[in-house]
This record gives C-alpha cells, sequence and structure tokens, in this order.
C-alpha cells in the first residue's frame, strides 16, 4: 500500500505532463497562418448562424415580387433570387442546416461507431471478424452513392439526409477505434489492470475510450466538413433538404438556370460550402499535426 501512492502520484504526474505538451503544441501550431486562417473561418460561421435570426433583414422564405433577381445592393446585401426571396438570409438560414446536419449525422456515426469498434477491437476473434466485414461492404460503395441509395428508399428530406451520410460515416469512426483500441490493449496498464480483476466494461471505459478521443477528435472534425459537403451534394440532387427550407447545395440547384444573368444567387452559396469546409479541413490538420493522427478518416 505504501508503495501504491508514489506510483499513483508518478501516474498523474505523466498524466498532467502529458496535458501541458499537448496544450503547448496546440498553442503552437494555432499560431500558424493556415490554422489561424482555420479558427477565424470557422468561428465567423459559426457566428453567423447562431446570430442568423438577429443579423438578417429579410425573412428567408419572404417573396418580394418587385424585387426579382436584384443584385447586390445597400437593401439586399447579397441580392436576391427569381422568387425576390433575400440570398444573404437564405445563406445564413441554409448555413444553419447545413451545420446541423453535418454535427447531427456525425454525432449519430459516432455513437454507432465508436461501441462498434471497442468491442471489435477488445473482443477480437469471431466477433471482430464479423464486424470487420459488415464494415467492408459498407466500405465498398462510394460515400455518395451509398447516400443517394439510402435516400432514394427513405425519401427526401432533412432528416433522411442525416441518416444517410451517418451510415456512410460510421466504417471511419468503427475502423479507426477498433485500430487503436487493438493497440491500446497491448498496453502495460491494461494488462494490470485485466491481472487485478477489473471487468471488461471498465476496461473499455476508463482505460480504453480516453485513448481512442485524440484521433476521433482529428476525425470529427474533417468528417462535419465532408458530411456538409454531402448534404450539399445531396440537396442540390434534390435528395436532401426540401424547399421552402434553405439549404446550400438546394440554393446551389435553384440557381442552374440564372448562372449567366444572377451569378450572385451561386456564388455566395458556393462560397459558404468552400469557407466551411476548408476551415474545418484546417482546423482538423492542425489537430492531426498535435496528436501525431495522419490521414484523418476519410473516404471516397
Amino acid at each position: 500500500m505504501a508503495g501504491a501512492a508514489p506510483e499513483g502520484r508518478s501516474e498523474a504526474a505523466r498524466g498532467d505532463s502529458h496535458g501541458r505538451r499537448v496544450r503547448r503544441a496546440l498553442l503552437r501550431r494555432f499560431r500558424r497562418p493556415g490554422a489561424l486562417l482555420g479558427v477565424v473561418l470557422l468561428l465567423v460561421l459559426l457566428a453567423a448562424a447562431v446570430l442568423a435570426p438577429s443579423i438578417q433583414r429579410h425573412d428567408p422564405t419572404a417573396i418580394h415580387y418587385r424585387a426579382l433577381q436584384v443584385g447586390p445592393d445597400a437593401e439586399f446585401w447579397f441580392g436576391t433570387d427569381d422568387l425576390g426571396r433575400s440570398v444573404f438570409a437564405r445563406v445564413l438560414h441554409g448555413l444553419r442546416t447545413s451545420l446541423l446536419i453535418g454535427a447531427a449525422s456525425v454525432g449519430l456515426a459516432l455513437v454507432i461507431g465508436v461501441p462498434l469498434g471497442l468491442v471489435a477491437g477488445y473482443a477480437g476473434g469471431r466477433l471482430d471478424a464479423l464486424i470487420v466485414r459488415l464494415l467492408e461492404i459498407d466500405l465498398a460503395f462510394p460515400s455518395i452513392l451509398l447516400a443517394i441509395a439510402i435516400v432514394a428508399v427513405l425519401g427526401p428530406g432533412t432528416m433522411n439526409t442525416v441518416y444517410a451520410i451517418a451510415a456512410s460515416t460510421v466504417p471511419i469512426y468503427a475502423l479507426t477505434v477498433r485500430s487503436t483500441t487493438r493497440a491500446l490493449a497491448q498496453r502495460d496498464y491494461v494488462q494490470a489492470a485485466r491481472a487485478l480483476g477489473a471487468g471488461d466494461w471498465r476496461i473499455l471505459l476508463r482505460h480504453l475510450l480516453p485513448g481512442v478521443v485524440p484521433p476521433l477528435l482529428v476525425i470529427t472534425t474533417v468528417n462535419v466538413g465532408s458530411a456538409v459537403l454531402a448534404a450539399a451534394g445531396l440537396g442540390y440532387l434534390g435528395l436532401g433538404a426540401q424547399p421552402p427550407t434553405p439549404e446550400l447545395g438546394t440554393m446551389l440547384s435553384e440557381a442552374r438556370a440564372y448562372l449567366r444573368q444572377a451569378w450572385w444567387m451561386s456564388v455566395f452559396p458556393g462560397l459558404t460550402i468552400t469557407c466551411l469546409v476548408l476551415a474545418m479541413n484546417l482546423v482538423g490538420d492542425a489537430l492531426g499535426d498535435v496528436y501525431d493522427v495522419r490521414s484523418a478518416g476519410k473516404r471516397g
């Protein structure tokens, strides 16, 4: 017992030292121009999405018959669309919709994928093989085609878009967690916990789950941007959020017929998608450098 206290203090000291190293690495990485640009872009876009009702001047669904396809001016900052609706207001609310879809789909994929990966990596054997085979079947389909097929079966709509994107993202999380869990399960502290009689659930939740957080943090950051891009693609095809709900991909689809005479209808939604995906990738790359995580969970 006397030797246990110094050992416990030593473990705590090592944990504190590791935490300080990570914080210093985060500060160094996020002082770099690329990472700083990503953080600033992300904060601006999040603020715009959250404060949309306060900063918009017009209702995103209000029709102004006397202002059809008006270019950007003092009244309509991003112009109006073919129905006279404010593009600025619709971009703000479309950004909110896209972010909600991205966050919800990634959250759902995490809830499903993380337990699958933990169980597969820790249990091994036939259960591991079965889970991996199922995940590989999912990965055999290109993500956008799988999402299109799911939405085609369930029907277009915001929630079905969330389900479709989540289904195509689950293998990324599950396989990442599985590989990390398999490596962590061989560590001395896990073997010691098992030898001392710790139950499987205690080992999974107390010793293994914290170890998979760093790669998950990187992958999640990047995949929110990928999910927004996938939602925009489904919206562009008419399979995502349905009118009159503003959504960036749907707005691009509506603007196809007016590329020459009303360029602002497509430019501003497109720029918003680009900035959001760029911000997520820059922040994800910076986090990947800090935690030494490469190839942050992208699939075709």
